[in-house]
């Protein structure tokens, strides 16, 4: 079920990447070796964490009573682990893999569901009535599924929480839900529950706990129907221009926005993902490497707008699969799409700024066999707040060059096996390039791609990877670097077709075939400079039952780890460790939020720190000193589910609809998180 509504059954359909491109291993030759990179990174000072945006945020806790709605062990968080030699922020007790409906968080922690789907957020919305739901009460209400979260700062105890809402399941939305013949009413119903949720959220003194200040003047919805300005090199071009926006300029809504990111000038960013599913009735084949198909739709939005039609309007396709970036102080801002970053399933988009003020932004493009990007900025950041300081600010996406990678391991092909055995130097490692692929600048955009314009390399971004060789890999989704050190970290959830016949074998990056657990590769950009143009790279983590002998945790003993299966979503928490949250585990427990040392003696220390429901991903997490959110995506989406015939009774119990939400989490004694 998660399949046919998150992403169009990707995985059952053919593999859109079928370039020829070359494979690790087979490209040695002229290659930077990984040493040279790692000692001309090792002369470098780390980079500060003030110019990076990743997700960390304090949160006000103090002393109280449990708030935890479900049990937990009832061992305290610093029992077995008090050594001084576990990392801080890794100090609590490991969830052991469950099967529970329910939040499942360590011993001594606390937790409330902050907000849930379709709960008020607007002046004028109606309570949730979930049997009598309307377009006009959802485009008011906080939306449906729940994934990037940021928590951003305001006044005294109060937060602003920003979400995505990546997608709609109707079958459990809807009682009696018709998926061949689907109503106006629920079709736009699923509209205005895509998009963002921006929401003002009070802290309680005595817990961690959230609640949300319902009707807040910057309480905010956007929805697939709002307004949104198209920006950078490919704004106006034909390829973007239909007929109800002869500019090229202006289009309504955003869809499938997955993970994201935040930036240090104050505006948050959204990756549109999967946005293939929503369009119908293609037969060009820039739209077949997109994944987009001939025939109708699962929602048959098609039905009810020909926007979503491609056979009536081909271009309105070329106006999504972009990085969004939403001003959340701002209620009458107009979102922007950035075309300057490229367009294909963006997973996230995340900021880390050069030395001299200018971002450079890391996407994923989350499908098997393709290839991860960035951009590095021309232009510097201004401080201030005045409007013309935001308006520059806003700008800072528009002009640069944008990448794509290329990776070459450093071990004889003939040692990569599938396996996932590790080659005699003891670790999956090489070198890397960073290939450009067009440059935006104010007098216009140049293509550095043979056979290609600008134009066409910032919306048919994946056929310009295929072009210069870029490497394929196992579904690159979030991509964070870490505040501490500066090195970056990819997570690659799967792919279940490496290896197969017809299709790429393992590689030194991807190293085993039919790969259903996935791995996180670790960057170190040349001088730890955000914009260098070359990196060494290693395999920190293979995910999976450390039982198995292909699974590896940054060299640290196997039997002291959790295991861990399919990583999609990453943050860091101020000590430098990363946390990690899965989506799909593949070890026959629940997704859950992991952290793990990422430096000193304990480097690959991976721990367990809560799990989500039935059928449920998790999502978000921002990681503060004293509060972990989560989004808890698709609770009760197993096959056969329905609203009639539920397979969770998450969050509000059994004769309650089940709703995705945001969970915070915190420790009842007061202190810092995982200290």
């Amino acid at each position: 079920m998660t399949c046919r509504f998150r992403c169009g059954d990707a995985c059952f359909h053919e593999v859109p990447n079928t370039s020829a491109n070359e494979y690790l291993g087979d490209v040695i030759a002229g290659a930077l070796s990984r040493r040279s990179v790692m000692r001309a990174a090792a002369v470098v000072t780390v980079a500060t964490a003030a110019g990076t945006a990743v997700n960390v945020v304090g949160a006000e806790g103090a002393e109280a009573a449990t708030a935890a709605s479900h049990p937990h062990p009832s061992a305290s968080p610093s029992s077995s682990v008090s050594s001084s030699s576990v990392p801080r922020g890794l100090r609590f007790t490991p969830v052991a893999p469950n099967t529970a409906d329910a939040v499942t968080v360590p011993g001594g922690y606390g937790q409330n569901v902050v907000i849930r789907w379709g709960e008020p957020i607007l002046r004028g919305a109606p309570a949730f009535d979930p049997e009598e739901q309307t377009a006009a009460a959802q485009a008011g209400q906080f939306g449906y599924n729940n994934d990037f979260l940021a928590l951003l700062p305001l006044h005294g105890n109060q937060k602003l929480l920003v979400a995505n809402h990546e997608y709609t399941d109707e079958i459990l939305m809807f009682r009696g839900y018709d998926a061949a013949n689907p109503t106006r009413e629920q079709v736009e119903v699923a509209w205005a529950a895509h998009g963002l949720s921006a929401v003002v959220v009070e802290g309680d003194r005595r817990t961690g706990k959230l609640t949300p200040v319902l009707r807040h003047p910057l309480n905010r919805r956007v929805t697939a129907t709002t307004e949104f300005r198209i920006t950078g090199p490919a704004a106006g071009s034909d390829l973007l221009r239909t007929s109800t926006d002869p500019t090229g300029r202006k289009v309504l809504g955003t869809l499938n926005n997955c993970s994201g990111g935040t930036t240090p000038w104050g505006t948050t960013l959204h990756g549109e993902e999967n946005f293939n599913q929503y369009f119908a009735n293609s037969s060009r084949d820039t739209d077949k490497r997109y994944g987009i198909g001939t025939g109708a739709t699962e929602r048959k939005w098609e039905r009810f707008d020909k926007r979503f039609d491609v056979a009536q309007e081909p271009n309105e396709v070329h106006r999504f699969g972009y990085v969004v970036e939403f001003d959340p102080y701002d209620p009458s801002s107009t979102p922007r799409k950035h075309t300057a970053l490229g367009r294909f399933k963006h997973e996230a988009a995340t900021i880390r700024m050069t030395s001299d003020g200018r971002p450079v932004v890391y996407t994923g493009d989350d499908e098997r066999f393709d290839y991860f990007y960035k951009f590095v900025g021309s232009k510097r950041m201004r401080h201030g707040d005045s409007r013309s300081v935001r308006e520059h600010n806003l700008s800072l996406l528009d002009e640069g060059t944008l990448y794509v990678a290329k990776l070459t391991g450093d071990s004889p092909a003939i040692e990569i096996d599938g396996s996932g055995k590790l080659p005699a130097d003891g670790e999956f490692d090489g070198s890397g390039t960073w290939i450009p692929l067009a440059t935006a600048t104010a007098k216009g955009a140049v293509s550095h791609v043979d056979g290609m314009t600008a134009e066409e390399v910032f919306v048919f971004t994946r056929l310009a990877g295929d072009k210069v060789g870029a490497t394929k890999m196992d579904r690159p989704e979030d991509i964070e670097p870490n505040p501490v050190t500066g090195k970056v970290y990819v997570a690659l959830t799967n792919n279940s077709n490496r290896g197969k016949a017809g299709f790429a074998a393992a590689d030194e990056a991807n190293p085993r075939n039919s790969n259903k657990h996935g791995q996180i590769l670790e960057l170190t950009e040349r001088w730890n400079r955000a914009e260098s143009t070359s990196f060494a790279w290693t395999l920190f983590l293979v995910a999976g039952d450390p039982k198995d002998p292909a699974t590896y945790f940054a060299g640290f003993p196997k039997d002291d780890v959790s295991p861990i299966s399919c990583p999609d979503n990453v943050a860091f928490d101020r000590h430098g460790n990363l946390w990690i949250s899965t989506d799909g585990s593949q070890l026959g427990s629940h997704d859950g939020l992991f952290g793990v040392a990422t430096k000193g003696a304990r480097r690959g220390e991976l721990k367990q720190f809560l799990t989500v429901p039935t059928g449920a991903e998790t999502c978000g997490p921002v990681i503060g000193e004293r509060q972990v959110l989560v989004a808890v995506q698709h609770p009760g989406e197993i096959d056969g589910a329905s609203v009639e015939k539920p397979a969770s009774t998450w969050p509000d119990g059994p004769g309650k609809i089940v709703r995705p939400a945001v969970v915070a989490v915190w420790r009842t004694d007061g202190c810092d998180i995982g200290v």
